[in-house]
């Protein structure tokens, strides 16, 4: 099977676990879209998502990188919501308030405060998400559930981010009651934090491996990398 072909069923299965996943946690599938992780895809790949056309958001987590891919004329012709999901270093601020819509890892003030300069500068809104942490591990970024509420405060003086949900990365390998327990808790925590209004409000929570529970517990913007590229996802 050629590429594009492949990456089209493969989307189709991740569509149809999401309507599934969705119809029985009896929630609508209507404000749910798909991110789709592109960092560790071939551009070959990532041009044959995209022209399936039904791609809104797209996730990168190394600056440089998605400098390079899309600033090239062929990927940027795509109007795609483009969201950086790494841990952002300060000295990288620059460069992704400029490429970037969304930055969906903030968990500190400081780095939210130069992006917001970069912003004005550039005189632009930038979407942000708050990472929360739900693991112990030292090396994962991101703030607990009992932090989050101060973040939010101090991120409100700065009118050039706009803050609009929370983002999560759940422990791996993990059983699937302790996963449902720990979206269970963010989602609450977001719709205290965030209730619905004319802004837009995103839940980002699962991936690959769980993204169906996350969206039986409320995700509205799971990260799908690996099962929209793999070569050997089943049919549909």
């Amino acid at each position: 099977m050629k590429t594009a072909g492949k990456i089209s069923q493969n989307l189709q299965k991740v569509q149809k676990c999401i309507k599934n996943a969705a119809s029985r946690a009896k929630s609508q599938t209507d404000g749910i879209d798909i991110l789709a992780v592109t960092k560790y895809a071939s551009d070959q790949d990532v041009l044959a998502l995209l022209q399936t056309g039904k791609i809104k958001h797209i996730g990168e987590s190394r600056v440089q990188q998605a400098l390079t891919r899309w600033t090239n004329p062929t990927f940027a012709k795509h109007h795609v919501y483009k969201h950086f999901i790494g841990h952002l270093q300060k000295n990288k601020a620059a460069q992704a308030a400029k490429l970037f819509d969304f930055i969906d890892s903030i968990d500190d003030i400081h780095t939210a405060q130069v992006l917001d300069m970069h912003a004005e500068k550039l005189n632009k809104k930038l979407f942000v998400m708050v990472q929360i942490k739900l693991t112990d591990r030292q090396t994962q970024s991101g703030l607990s559930l009992q932090e989050a509420p101060k973040l939010l405060l101090q991120l409100k003086p700065l009118h050039h981010l706009i803050v609009c949900g929370y983002m999560a990365i759940a422990p791996h390998p993990a059983e699937t009651a302790q996963l449902r327990e720990l979206f269970s808790q963010v989602k609450m925590a977001f719709d205290r934090d965030f209730p619905p209004g004319p802004q837009p409000r995103y839940l980002s929570l699962g991936m690959s491996e769980d993204f169906e529970i996350a969206v039986e517990e409320g995700s509205t913007l799971p990260r799908i990398g690996s099962m929209l590229f793999a070569e050997n996802t089943e049919e549909v």
